[in-house]
């Protein structure tokens, strides 16, 4: 690296640009303003987090279901990094259309991306593209208030298949088999409360192709299935199978054996004649089941009227493999929620069977192997939608210190000066949002919450209500931007 100014020095900070201000984006600009060459005063940085909505905290905001009970946690703990004022935020900002990788690369030294996933991962068995058949990542846009998604769901069916053993095809069961009135308490939008409060449903099934054993999601989000409202659980002796790899697991994993404790007393407290069971709604825990078909009907042609397993055995490994038993549910609709999966960048290489930029251990890649100067990634964009929180701090760490071990030969930005990237913006039209933007629109949605309580809650029923989502693009931009204006 070659400048007349030292890059990283007082005079000429080393400048980063960070794509995506969810944990991974966050996690990443939080680790490099923190390490050991920042805090000595060898180096200074100045980094600035891009994305394309106008809030920030990514699928936080936008992949998490409005009850979970963790996400006000993550959120403040995002929020205490990007309220310190050393990190810059410019939402509504899309790139590949309002900034591109050489303006990227004429702003900044070094380039980190950390879009995440957001798509719903393929599931190719015949009946997949019927109606009522949906992606799992879909609905959850839906019910978050995503600014980029129809405001309407069709919940029409009340019958549904949810296929997934992971903490998203929970959330998805969860949202669909609880109560709306119950969500109240929660961010949920006005639209989403209006679609749920009129959904028919009255069985949800999950199902999960091996035992309970080998579930992915957490006892936290397990547990929290016991506390709807009007909702009964029902498990089924038959699906509860382990084999050496499940004992294996049961003994030396806490979580597999808390999961597993808290599903077999489940079972044992269940009554044997599950009609004596008297809740409106019932959410079933379906184990050892592959799907293999999405079928119609006469009455209904291209309609879902129902899906088709394989019942499945464990093979002693934790896998599970087919007994050639099949068995039909009928449903009225089928929520894919087997994994999400990452979308190409525009001007990177990208890894289209894994779903991954593609890179060596955050170093960005090109197509002969080599790695990209000044380009990085991190997340689930980097390694995969796998893992919890705790892994994204470990693979930005990653990331970041590849990043500084390459500082001496980063391609030197040709326009660093921070304002640079603020008139290049304006020149194009681009209504970015800033971090008191984002301020500005919390507290009007905190306001939002406060009125509805104080006109004696909402929809008729009394209930706190902490916040409502402002879902339109246009509103969200403009109460930020108007509510920064205000303070000028």
């Amino acid at each position: 690296m070659s400048s007349s100014t030292t890059v990283g020095s007082a005079e000429r900070p080393l400048r980063v640009a960070v794509v995506g201000s969810g944990p991974a984006g966050v996690y990443a600009a939080d680790i490099l303003t923190k390490s050991e060459a920042v805090k000595s005063g060898e180096l200074t940085v100045s980094i600035d987090l891009f994305d394309r909505y106008p809030a920030p905290y990514g699928l936080i905001r936008y992949g998490v279901a409005p009850d979970h009970p963790r996400i006000k946690g993550i959120v403040n703990a995002l929020h205490k990094v990007l309220d310190r004022g050393d990190i810059r935020f410019f939402g509504n900002v899309d790139y590949g259309t309002d900034l591109t990788i050489e303006d990227l690369r004429t702003h900044y030294d070094a380039v980190i991306f950390a879009t995440g996933a957001i798509k719903d991962a393929d599931l190719n068995i015949p009946g997949i593209e019927l109606d009522g058949s949906y992606g799992g990542a879909d609905f959850v846009s839906w019910y978050d208030g995503h600014p980029d998604v129809s405001r309407e769901w069709p919940l029409e069916a009340k019958e549904i298949a949810v296929l997934g053993n992971g903490n998203v095809a929970l959330d998805v069961a969860r949202v669909l088999s609880k109560h709306a009135d119950d969500l109240l308490v929660s961010e949920i939008p006005d639209n989403v409360y209006a679609g749920l409060k009129n959904s028919p449903v009255t069985d949800v099934h999950v199902f999960g192709r091996r035992g309970p054993a080998q579930v992915k999601f957490t006892p936290l989000e397990l547990r929290e299935l016991s506390h709807s409202k009007d909702v009964d659980i029902i498990l089924y002796p038959e699906d509860f199978e382990f084999d050496e790899e499940s004992d294996r697991q049961i003994q030396t994993n806490n979580q597999t054996k808390t999961m597993v404790g808290t599903l077999t007393n489940w079972i044992a407290e269940q009554p044997e004649d599950v009609s004596e069971l008297k809740a409106s709604r019932r959410l079933h825990l379906h184990f050892l089941h592959s799907p293999v078909e999405i079928y119609d009907d006469a009455d209904a042609p291209g309609k879902v009227a129902g899906i088709k397993f394989e019942r499945t055995e464990l093979d002693g490994t934790g896998n599970a493999r087919g007994t050639g038993e099949f068995v039909d549910y009928p449903v009225q609709a089928v929520y894919r929620a087997i994994g999400y999966f990452g979308s190409a960048l525009p001007d990177v290489e990208f890894d289209h069977k894994k779903g991954v930029v593609t890179n060596d251990g955050g170093r960005v890649l090109d197509a002969d192997g080599n790695h990209v100067p000044g380009i990085y990634a991190t997340g689930w964009i980097k390694r995969g939608p796998v893992g919890l929180i705790g892994h994204t701090k470990g693979d930005a760490l990653e990331t970041v210190t590849y990043l500084l071990e390459d500082r001496e030969n980063l391609p030197v930005a040709a326009a660093p000066a921070e304002d640079a990237v603020v008139e290049l913006l304006d020149a194009r039209g681009v209504k970015f949002t800033s971090w008191e933007g984002w301020l500005a629109l919390d507290a009007h949605e905190l306001a939002l919450g406060a009125a509805a309580t104080e006109a004696g809650g909402s929809h008729g029923v009394e209930v706190k209500r902490e916040r409502i989502k402002v879902v339109p693009r246009e509103d969200m931009v403009a109460i930020s931007r108007d509510g920064v204006a205000a303070q000028v």
